[in-house]
């Protein structure tokens, strides 16, 4: 018998650390309060490895508006409706990768089935890091995600096992707020 993935069961997930508050994206903030925040954020969150961003946010921010702008305009390019500028990031399925590299942080899903088309889309890795190591990326709208796990002969958990072969994650960017409530 063969398996196929379940797409109205389908998550994302985004992670947040234990003291912030979540579905936040710090570049939406006037700069002084995003270097602030940073500045706190550092001191609170040191020993994991996604600390670095905000240690050294000097060189981060400058690139992470760079992407967010990158991002905005190729999801209006492929018909996609961001009612934001700046995307609340999240990770198809989860990411073991992921939460072994932060350390304890809170997890938060959305079902992906009640997330319109236009206002979310997807890139392979994290596209800040693609964008560093390419100056580019390729961004999937949420047919083509959609499309290629429902033609996926196996478990989405066998998906995302041979995925991480290549890329740690599928990273979604969600461009509308009022999606953001957490499952029970």
């Amino acid at each position: 018998m063969v398996k196929h993935i379940d797409i109205d069961t389908l998550h994302i997930v985004h992670y947040c650390h234990p003291t912030c508050v979540p579905f936040k994206n710090i570049c939406r903030l006037p700069r002084a309060e995003s270097f602030k925040l940073a500045h706190e954020l550092a001191e609170k969150d040191s020993e994991s490895g996604s600390a670095s961003r905000y240690i050294d946010f000097e060189k981060y921010y400058p690139i992470r508006k760079k992407v967010d702008k990158h991002l905005y305009d190729t999801f209006i390019s492929l018909g996609g409706k961001p009612r934001e500028t700046n995307p609340i990031y999240f990770v198809l399925h989860g990411s073991k990768s992921l939460e072994a590299y932060m350390g304890k942080w809170n997890a938060y899903r959305l079902l992906l089935s009640e997330i319109p088309s236009e206002v979310i889309s997807f890139t392979l890795d994290d596209s800040i890091v693609s964008f560093k190591k390419h100056n580019s990326f390729t961004m999937y709208t949420k047919e083509i995600i959609l499309q290629t796990l429902r033609e996926y002969e196996g478990t989405i958990d066998e998906f995302m096992g041979e995925l991480t072969k290549k890329h740690y994650c599928i990273e979604a960017q969600l461009w509308n707020d009022d999606y953001c409530t957490v499952l029970e």
